[in-house]
């Protein structure tokens, strides 16, 4: 069965870049460009892992990582924090909210899956069926 891994982000670029990064790995990225459809997607999927920018429209990351940890169905899925500014206190912020990891942007496509090997099993992807 496919690790399940939802990329939240507005920069269609980043959403791009972890795709990319999964392709060879037997998993199924869904894409959210805020924390609203973030959180529609996260409901509907169940994802192993989510991957969350902390500055988006609609509704951000620390808003979104806010909404699912009081969510009894959605609280135990780990989240990687995406974030342009590695402040000491913004990373204080994200370990107190229980985000699993994160990561300074930019990233290179090996960094993001370095940091969620680390909280799931990611298996090569099936061979192409002939």
């Amino acid at each position: 069965m496919p690790v399940k891994i939802l990329s939240v982000d507005d920069s269609k670029m980043v959403r791009l870049i972890v795709t990319r990064a999964f392709k060879k790995f037997d998993c199924k990225v869904f894409e959210a460009s805020h924390g609203l459809d973030g959180m529609a997607t996260a409901a509907k999927e169940k994802p192993d892992v989510i991957i969350l920018d902390v500055t988006m429209p609609v509704m951000d990351g620390m808003e979104m990582l806010a909404a699912l940890k009081e969510n009894a169905d959605l609280k135990s899925i780990p989240v990687v924090m995406l974030t342009a500014e590695g402040s000491r206190d913004s990373l204080l912020a994200f370990a107190k909210m229980g985000v699993r990891d994160y990561l300074i942007k930019p990233f290179k496509e090996q960094d993001i899956v370095e940091k969620v090997s680390r909280i799931v099993t990611l298996a090569p992807a099936p061979a192409p069926a002939l």
